[in-house]
C-alpha cells in the first residue's frame, strides 16, 4: 500500500483484503448469488405439476362458456324472430334465413310490414365459428322454426361440448 513516505507492503492485512482474493474467497463470491441446477429442476417440476393439475379445469370452463354463449345467442335470435313474426304474420323463410332480421328480404316473399332491424348487429357465427342453422317451418317445431348449433364437433348429436344446442331443448334431427 502506498502511503506518504512509505513503500507498498504486500504483506499488510489491508492490502490483502482490498487487492487480492484468495481462492476460497473467490469461489464463495462466484456462487453466492445464483441457484444450483438441482434447485432449478425442483422449481420447474413443481410448476409443471401445478400446470398439469390446473389446466384441465381451466379448459373445461372454456368449453362450458362456449356452450353458454351459444344458448344465449339462440335465445336472442328467438326473441328477434318472434318480434319479426308479430310484425309480419310469420317467420322468415329458410332461404331468407337469420339475415332477414337485419335487412329487409327482397323478392316474392318480402314482408309488407318489416319494421326492423330486429338485431342490432350482424348475425354472428356460433362459438365454434360455424353458422347457426335456421329452418322455417321447423322439423321439430312445424308451427314456428328450428334454430340450432351443432356444437364443438359440428355433427348432429353428441354429448357435453359436442352436443347440439337447440331452440327447442333437444338434439337436432337428421
Amino acid at each position: 500500500m502506498w502511503t506518504a513516505g512509505r513503500r507498498w507492503n504486500p504483506g499488510s492485512p489491508l492490502s490483502r483484503r482490498c487487492c487480492v482474493l484468495s481462492s476460497p474467497d473467490r469461489r464463495r463470491r462466484l456462487y453466492r448469488g445464483g441457484f444450483t441446477l438441482i434447485e432449478l429442476l425442483v422449481v420447474i417440476s413443481i410448476i409443471a405439476t401445478l400446470a398439469a393439475v390446473v389446466a384441465p379445469a381451466v379448459f373445461r370452463n372454456v368449453g362450458d362458456a362456449k356452450v353458454s354463449a351459444a344458448k344465449s345467442q339462440i335465445e336472442i335470435f328467438a326473441m328477434a324472430l318472434n318480434s319479426y313474426r308479430l310484425n309480419n304474420d310469420g317467420y322468415p323463410s329458410t332461404d331468407q334465413g337469420l339475415e332477414a332480421l337485419r335487412t329487409i328480404p327482397s323478392g316474392g316473399d318480402a314482408p309488407r310490414n318489416w319494421k326492423g332491424p330486429y338485431l342490432s348487429r350482424i348475425v354472428p357465427m356460433d362459438p365454434w365459428d360455424r353458422p347457426y342453422l335456421y329452418v322455417s317451418p321447423g322439423r321439430e317445431n312445424p308451427t314456428s322454426f328450428d334454430l340450432y348449433s351443432l356444437g364443438r364437433d359440428g355433427k348432429r348429436g353428441g354429448e357435453g361440448e359436442d352436443a347440439d344446442i337447440t331452440s327447442w331443448g333437444g338434439p337436432a334431427s337428421q
